[in-house]
């Protein structure tokens, strides 16, 4: 059971005191939260306090089934995913149910041969297709519960960077034969995964693969792509819901796969992740975990963002841990408008890799340097038991003492500190890690006033992007005539104000031998004269 922070004594508090006042732990979890270090006293929770109470009854709000995402009228349910019977439709509960019984038999079935890629055959590897949190949650997954020779080794596409598809391709070689190809894609028709997707295929059937076979889609039902599995006969769809976004996906589809595909156990994820959803509904600031951590976020930041949070797990396997916090926070809380319309360019900036590694990195400036942050310890109390103590020395004892020396030479310099102690990493406790992070943004958002549930800056980007691959296609048009052209003259016939796009467009075709030659100096744009070849 959860325990309360003790009441705060008269007068000054002793450090002691203070550390007590504002220790969380949960005993079942084995999950400790320590924000003894941070910005936060009585009088600031106690002003923060009715903020609170309006938060929690919005949080209550979007679990029942609200609108959380206005620009797009959907709701925002990913506590369901781990919880169905709160699903404010009963069929939406069951559809979850089936999802997951659907996911467990094919994981199972794929890892003991019942489902091959060819009569005689095993699947060898999985190549995951997917951007964003359809790519940062599953990796986090792998990298935190994998054991070496479990499950299979899982290969990525989570960029449309040709380098990288070139050497997982290559990497992959034969054994695109035996590879199950997972494409995802929440609405269907985003470029990247397509493009990912139709590479993956070739590359499949030039090495005698058979796509039909061996090509699973994790969309929503009736997408594009959802479409096109279907009417291809692939191996497998699962469902990727609507009121679901790809930041808090991991309990979905998107990270449950992967995770039966390692052999890891996902109902215990799933079961830790509701575990940390009933703590953080406590509608009481100092016995929520989530609430105090966003409080602290908060009082660091003075409501403003003006501090980063770096995230420091001191364990390798969660090293992709501060990559999957920074989508995650930074999409949820980065607004330029509240709610009200209002222009407050909020946000928390997040990053960090991993301990010890980072005493000899950044540490040095966090301590000596610009104070514009605050720290964000993760520790893991159980060692492995089989790596001994050699010649006296314990790797665990020194991985602790590094993370304890750390936060006291921070604590010393003034620089603030919150520390979060799991008893041991599995399945269990890194679905309430994540659960925790994911209640605290969405109480935090409600304090500063933002939809932590929309993302128009992201879309502004994918909008920019169309454009300029148009703006190419238009250009390579223009050229087609045979005719030296100059950039000003290239500027007037697409419309434009500058010829700064052009040239960027024209330098990437001409470096790749895309039909267009240029003549002249590429350090002085005006000289420069384009040709199709």
């Amino acid at each position: 059971m959860s325990t309360s922070p003790s009441a705060p004594g008269a007068g000054a508090q002793s450090p002691w005191q203070r550390f007590c006042s504002l220790l969380w732990h949960d005993e079942a979890l084995g999950f400790w939260l320590d924000v003894s270090r941070m910005g936060l006293d009585d009088d600031c929770l106690e002003r923060l306090s009715p903020r609170f109470a309006q938060a929690f009854d919005a949080m209550a709000a979007l679990e029942a089934g609200a609108i959380a995402n206005a620009d797009e009228q959907r709701q925002v349910g990913h506590y369901w995913l781990r919880q169905p019977e709160l699903a404010p439709d009963p069929a939406a509960g069951d559809h979850i149910r089936r999802e997951v019984a659907r996911i467990e038999a094919f994981g199972r079935d794929v890892l003991a041969g019942a489902i091959a890629p060819a009569p005689g055959k095993r699947f060898t590897d999985v190549l995951w297709i997917g951007i964003g949190g359809s790519g940062l949650g599953p990796l986090l997954m792998i990298r935190a519960l994998q054991d070496p020779g479990a499950g299979l080794p899982f290969h990525f596409f989570d960029n449309v960077d040709p380098d990288g598809m070139r050497r997982t391709l290559a990497g992959l070689g034969q054994r695109l034969q035996t590879t199950l190809v997972i494409v995802v894609s929440k609405s269907g028709g985003t470029p990247e995964p397509h493009i990912g997707m139709l590479q993956a295929r070739r590359a499949v059937e030039a090495h005698g693969g058979d796509w039909q076979r061996q090509a699973v889609a994790v969309t929503m039902l009736g997408s594009r792509l959802d479409q096109e599995a279907e009417a291809g006969q692939w191996l497998a769809r699962f469902d990727m819901f609507d009121w679901v976004g790809g930041r808090t996906s991991i309990t979905s589809a998107v990270g449950l796969l992967p995770g039966v595909l390692i052999g890891s156990d996902i109902q215990a994820f799933l079961a830790g992740a509701a575990a940390m959803d009933a703590a953080t509904r406590v509608a009481d600031l100092r016995r929520n975990p989530a609430a105090l951590l966003a409080a602290a976020w908060y009082a660091a930041g003075d409501g403003k963002g003006r501090r980063d949070m770096v995230v420091l797990p001191y364990r390798d396997r969660l090293e992709v841990f501060s990559r999957y916090l920074q989508q995650l926070v930074m999409e949820s809380l980065g607004k330029k408008l509240d709610r009200n319309g209002q222009v407050v360019h909020q946000g928390l900036a997040v990053y960090g890799n991993k301990g010890s590694t980072d005493q000899h990195a950044y540490v040095q400036q966090l301590r000596d340097g610009l104070d514009n942050f605050f720290v964000t310890f993760v520790e893991v109390l159980e060692d492995p038991g089989d790596i001994p103590p050699l010649e006296g020395e314990n790797p665990g004892d020194f991985l602790d003492g590094f993370l304890q020396g750390t936060r006291s030479a921070l604590t010393e310099e003034g620089r603030q500190t919150l520390t979060i102690t799991l008893q041991r990493l599995n399945e269990h406790s890194l679905g309430a890690l994540i659960a925790l992070f994911e209640r605290a943004v969405g109480l935090y958002g409600e304090l500063v006033n933002v939809n932590a549930y929309h993302q128009p800056g992201v879309e502004a980007g994918k909008k920019a992007a169309a454009e300029l691959l148009n703006l190419q296609e238009r250009l390579e048009q223009a050229l087609a005539d045979k005719r030296e052209h100059r950039l000003d003259e290239l500027q007037q016939r697409m419309g434009l104000d500058s010829p700064e796009p052009l040239y960027w467009i024209l330098r990437h075709l001409c470096a790749n031998r895309r039909h267009i030659a240029a003549r002249g100096d590429w350090g002085n744009p005006d000289s420069l004269v384009f040709l199709h070849d």
